[in-house]
């Protein structure tokens, strides 16, 4: 009877001892703009920025203002039209986009608040760009194929227009809280400085501590970013956040331990335990930049999805998770957290493609060697 006793005490050590359902606690959580949906659209790189730049604004000025993501789509799409006709359709035409983007458009066209750009069609209350990219594509693609033997320079007033009819025309002024703004004076009264922020990676096959333009397919613009050292990545991460700095974030998202239902995303040691992971601290991935580059050359890691890094916290454990503002809503069954997502470091340091920051958030070791 003893010895039973005893084995029944043993296996529920045990069993508790390697298995404990997640208990968080913040370490840091910084001022963020409510969550909210994308829709039926692949403009997370706008949404996301826009909620990084509105965490800015906070840091800034300490007002709350909720930003038209739109504005900046609206703004985005000649330049991808551009591309896709220049390059004679040779080239990837879609909804997505990366960070940088935003911020080329800021600087050239400014900002403008959500109540003087919705994006939205006439009774809509949902983001849906399914019928629009179809349509801008095919459009496009005939004027590619030159039937009147030539190209014509009509493809660029059309592009306008089904642009206008899809989002809306162009914003050049507006009232907001009874004062009159061009988008670019409101981009003053934020005090936001597109120069002030960068772009970060981190891979091994290119030079540490270099410039240099990532090959992903939503990197139609070109885009550079610095490539740093792994742990350089994650301590930038951790010194913005520990000053009072959010970070936008760019990372795959198709690993089955990625998950909103359940509001965290890891990377267990044993697959085996994919699904025990979802709601219980397991062992993770030891990763290494070697495996991080591998993941990245065999497309496990690709740039799917682009979030708002606006805090950190630790399991009972001390392991070390990120709280991270995902564009998917709140409210939905599958989405926990209030739409956060909890990201183990482990997770952040083998799926993230790059981060953005302000540039007084890098250490001045990593600056030394950067600028």
């Amino acid at each position: 009877m003893k010895q039973n006793i005893f084995l029944t005490l043993f296996l529920f050590i045990s069993i508790n001892s390697f298995s404990q359902e997640y208990e968080f606690k913040k370490m840091v959580d910084l001022d963020a703009t409510d969550v909210i949906s994308q829709g039926s659209t692949g403009t997370c790189w706008s949404f996301s920025t826009s909620s990084f730049l509105e965490s800015e604004i906070i840091r800034l000025t300490g007002k709350k203002i909720d930003l038209s993501e739109m504005y900046n789509v609206r703004q985005t799409y000649p330049k991808k039209a551009w591309n896709y006709v220049m390059r004679q359709g040779k080239t990837q035409f879609s909804e997505g986009g990366l960070a940088h983007d935003v911020m080329n458009s800021v600087s050239e066209h400014g900002l403008v608040p959500l109540s003087s750009f919705s994006g939205l069609e006439e009774d809509a209350t949902r983001h849906n760009h399914s019928e629009m990219i179809a349509v801008l594509k095919s459009v496009l693609s005939v004027y590619i194929d030159k039937p009147a033997k030539h190209l014509s320079p009509k493809w660029k007033e059309v592009t306008e227009s089904i642009l206008d009819v899809y989002l809306g025309k162009k914003v050049t002024s507006f009232n907001y809280e009874g004062k009159e703004y061009t988008p670019q004076s409101f981009l003053a009264m934020t005090k936001i400085k597109p120069e002030d922020y960068v772009s970060l990676t981190s891979f091994t096959h290119k030079p540490m501590y270099s410039e240099f333009i990532l090959n992903i397919p939503d990197n139609f613009s070109n885009g550079s970013f610095y490539n740093i050292g792994l742990n350089d990545l994650i301590s930038t991460i951790d010194n913005a956040l520990k000053n009072g700095y959010t970070v936008e974030l760019d990372c795959d998202v198709s690993e089955k331990t990625f998950s909103s239902k359940h509001g965290v995303a890891v990377i267990p040691k044993d697959k085996s335990k994919n699904v025990e992971a979802m709601t219980s601290i397991v062992t993770e991935v030891i990763v290494t930049p070697e495996l991080r580059q591998q993941e990245f050359e065999n497309y496990n890691t690709t740039d799917d999805h682009l979030m708002h890094i606006t805090g950190a916290l630790k399991d009972q454990k001390g392991n070390k998770y990120y709280k991270v503002k995902n564009s998917w809503g709140k409210n939905a069954e599958y989405v926990a957290n209030d739409g956060y997502i909890y990201i183990s470091e482990a997770y952040m340091k083998l799926k993230t493609i790059s981060i953005m920051v302000h540039k007084d958030a890098i250490s001045k070791d990593l600056k030394a060697k950067l600028f």
